[in-house]
């Protein structure tokens, strides 16, 4: 099997799509079996694709912005999962100081802005983050996230229009998991392929296969590429496959288990691994290292949130308003 990028890049998206698997089902046990986590919860099982290509097509320094199924985003970019899972357990030391949730991680210092709770209020926000970024001169790029469902918002429409109005430095990206909530594509749009959404505003559009790491990152790379040569916006909508529920409370009864278990057997994780092993840039030893020392992470952040100290009383009406020190402000 011949292979695309370099060892490093593969060994890259096989660690940090690991870390994401496993910190999610970690956090799912710690609900569901121990009850340490609370309210809503959305995993990113069978999506760690798109936050591996979206990584390696980006730098460090170009923000992102998702919706509510943020956990694999927020440690993709550098969140800690000490901080993701601290915020999980609703504790002091969490990305949101334990305030936020699931649905609200943050990292500022990372450049990671949300984590948003409001179905597509995070592509309007995303724009404005894109607007920020061509107003100070810089050359960096907004990855703009939402789900499948999040496309039937009428703030797309007036967002689309404005980006390529100002050829904002902005990558929309449709994770298209197939159901909003419990409701399939098919049943909500006469427009199944939501890329062509894009032509309506003469946008360039893509499908990309979000199962692979290697076709995220050729897609995103190609999008960041127009955008940071001044060419403005792009829609990807990236076909991908949630595992779990919509959220945890979710008893899945819209789709078969044949239906899943017909996309786990094209799983994100399995796909890099065969690649490395044939390729013979690690080995099964040297695999399974990754995965105790990614298990060994994901334990060390259960034992920081449960060793965290609750909020304060004090902090219920802190951070209400924004701080205008904060570093992305414009002066």
């Amino acid at each position: 099997m011949a292979s695309k990028f370099s060892k490093e890049t593969y060994m890259y998206w096989y660690e940090l799509m690991q870390l994401i698997r496993q910190f999610e089902l970690m956090a799912e046990e710690k609900y569901k079996m121990e009850g340490k986590i609370r309210g809503f919860f959305h995993a990113y099982v069978g999506q760690e694709a798109i936050a591996a290509g979206c990584m390696t097509a980006t730098r460090p320094e170009d923000p992102f912005i998702t919706g509510y199924r943020d956990h694999g985003l927020a440690l993709s970019k550098g969140v800690s999962a000490n901080a993701c899972m601290a915020e999980l357990y609703g504790k002091a030391t969490g990305a949101a100081k334990g305030k936020g949730g699931s649905m609200h991680f943050f990292g500022v210092d990372v450049h990671f802005f949300g984590g948003h709770g409001i179905v597509g209020a995070q592509i309007g926000t995303g724009a404005g983050l894109a607007f920020a970024e061509k107003y100070k001169g810089t050359d960096n790029v907004c990855l703009t996230f939402f789900g499948d469902g999040a496309a039937r918002q009428g703030i797309l429409h007036e967002t689309f229009n404005l980006a390529m109005l100002w050829k904002l430095p902005v990558v929309f990206i449709c994770e298209n998991n197939n159901y909003a909530m419990g409701t399939s594509v098919e049943r909500t749009s006469n427009v199944v392929d939501i890329y062509k959404l894009a032509d309506a505003y003469e946008m360039p559009g893509d499908s990309i296969d979000g199962m692979s790491a290697e076709a995220v990152h050729e897609g995103v790379a190609r999008a960041v590429k127009r955008a940071r040569a001044g060419e403005g916006p792009t829609l990807l909508e990236i076909k991908t496959y949630r595992y779990k529920g919509h959220s945890i409370s979710d008893p899945q009864k819209y789709r078969t288990k044949e239906e899943v278990e017909e996309y786990k057997q094209r799983d994100p994780i399995q796909l890099v691994q065969s690649t490395i092993l044939a390729n013979k840039y690690a080995t099964a030893a040297d695999l399974e290292a990754i995965n105790k020392r990614v298990a060994d992470t994901v334990a060390a952040s259960v034992k920081f949130a449960e060793e965290s100290p609750w909020p304060d009383d004090s902090e219920v009406l802190k951070d209400v308003y924004i701080d205008k020190n904060y570093p992305f402000l414009v002066d």
